[in-house]
């Protein structure tokens, strides 16, 4: 009898101290609600999983919500975009080159012990895009090669979501420094999840997309070149807490690893292979991650 109540005794004590320590030795990796950080998240915890870590992933959070749960000590790792740190927390409305954008959060976010890593190549931004086919046949591979052929006489029907028909730094800010104009006729305002369809299905010639959307390579979209750069970077970007990264420094090398395989087409592609081909997010990220020779 004694001996079953010291070992009680003993198994209470120790089931009382492990979740201690797996909180301080299980890394959280955090992600927002929708395909790509959800693909994100779960890629992000398969590679360090791999790597010998424990891991706690909490995906499907909102933006604001993860933001502030990684100051507080809660997330640990995440992928955010440089844009929506400059703008939307850090409250910066001056308009930055990409480059400029990226130094300037890293900067900022240092201060509340945010690291950021490596930037990717994936930049989810808004973007113009025209049907593959219309591209080629006009020679049109930027936006000033829209403008130049607007200029010259060929009309273009524009499909716009309301918000970015009517933002301060959207559509007429956009054509302004372009030197252009669609036409206000020729500009169609509907659901910013609508305009995909309205160009796949010849309702107008130009479409605002998402450069990272899935639907752009499954319908055989082309984005324009932002030239000028009015667009903000939103470059899909690696951070983790200060204090996470002081204990496990070898995180960064993984990280960057994976940072330097992205890209828009990447992005938009496996997107894509969940959005429109139905592949499970645990699916498609471990077979990037293979394919890539990350695991």
């Amino acid at each position: 009898m004694r001996l079953n109540r010291l070992l009680q005794t003993a198994a209470l004590g120790l089931a009382l101290a492990f979740p201690a320590v797996a909180a301080s030795d299980t890394l959280v990796v955090g992600g927002k609600n929708f395909t790509e950080q959800q693909i994100m998240a779960e890629m992000t915890t398969q590679l360090l999983e791999a790597n010998g870590y424990d891991i706690d992933t909490r995906a499907g959070m909102g933006s604001t919500v993860l933001r502030k749960a990684q100051e507080n000590g809660q997330i640990d790792v995440l992928w955010e975009y440089t844009g929506t740190s400059l703008i939307t927390y850090n409250k910066i409305e001056e308009r930055l080159s990409p480059d400029e954008t990226y130094e300037t959060v890293k900067k900022l976010d240092a201060e509340k012990g945010l690291v950021w890593l490596n930037p990717s190549k994936a930049n989810n931004t808004y973007a113009i895009a025209l049907r593959r086919q219309d591209a080629e046949d006009m020679a049109i591979e930027s936006i000033s090669d829209l403008a130049k052929a607007s200029n010259e006489g060929t009309q273009f029907t524009f499909a716009s979501s309301p918000e970015f028909a009517a933002r301060p730094d959207g559509l007429k800010p956009m054509q302004e420094v372009y030197g252009f104009d669609f036409g206000r006729a020729n500009v169609t305002r509907m659901d910013a999840g609508l305009t995909y369809q309205a160009l796949r299905d010849g309702q107008v010639n130009v479409s605002l997309v998402f450069s990272t959307d899935g639907r752009v390579p499954a319908f055989d979209f082309v984005i324009l070149n932002d030239d000028k750069e009015f667009f903000p970077a939103y470059a899909l970007t690696p951070v983790v807490r200060q204090e996470v990264l002081d204990k496990h420094p070898e995180l960064a090398d993984i990280l960057n690893g994976l940072a330097a395989k992205l890209d828009d087409s990447t992005m938009a592609q496996l997107n894509a292979s969940v959005d429109v081909d139905k592949t499970t997010i645990r699916d498609a990220a471990k077979g990037f991650l293979e394919e890539a020779g990350l695991i």
